[in-house]
């Protein structure tokens, strides 16, 4: 697996763009959310384009603990052109208190940006997450498809709430989505 150093750093850019680890204006995080419960893989199922993503596909983010009570952030991805993996590993820490789905993310040195669970199934099984403002977006699910009902709900509650969905980019996963180096 390679680790692309543009990666973590356009990450960073993130960070110093969105200028902040905010909540979009009229937007409000998942309350009553239980951090063990969100642990472990999701697929990419969206995004809106980004500069640290552009190209990637099979992307997938895994969120485990870490020693100092904060996440463990490990997004992967595969440059397919280049059939080579990405990989950038971050922390991230609550903002609002444990019970509400708003976080702040950093992928290199002390720079965060915004990470805000918007919407969430009751059985985390699928997940609506934006950055500090409108610029960011992104649809993840559980497994490497989403049912296109829930998937269209998805973005129709992201359309109501000023997202940019008509630039939504689907993102490739499934079964031509190869293993990365040190999965299972």
């Amino acid at each position: 697996m390679t680790r692309l150093p543009h990666l973590a750093l356009s990450l960073a850019g993130l960070s110093l763009l969105g200028g902040c680890a905010g909540v979009p204006s009229g937007t409000q995080p998942v309350g009553d959310f239980q951090l063990e419960r969100y642990y472990g893989q999701w697929h990419e199922i969206a995004r809106l384009p980004n500069s640290f993503e552009e190209g990637l596909s099979c992307v997938t983010a895994d969120y485990s603990p870490r020693e100092d009570g904060g996440v463990r952030v490990i997004n992967r991805g595969l440059d397919a052109d280049k059939g080579e993996w990405s990989q950038a590993e971050g922390r991230a820490y609550f903002t609002q208190g444990s019970e509400t789905a708003a976080l702040k993310v950093s992928f290199f040195g002390p720079f965060y940006g915004g990470y805000n669970v918007l919407a969430l199934d009751d059985d985390y099984q699928w997940s609506l997450v934006a950055g500090a403002d409108r610029d960011y977006l992104w649809i993840l699910a559980r497994e490497p498809q989403l049912d296109d009902g829930t998937y269209q709900a998805l973005v129709d509650q992201a359309a109501e709430l000023g997202f940019a969905t008509d630039s939504l980019i689907k993102v490739e996963q499934g079964e031509t989505c190869p293993v990365a180096d040190g999965e299972s």
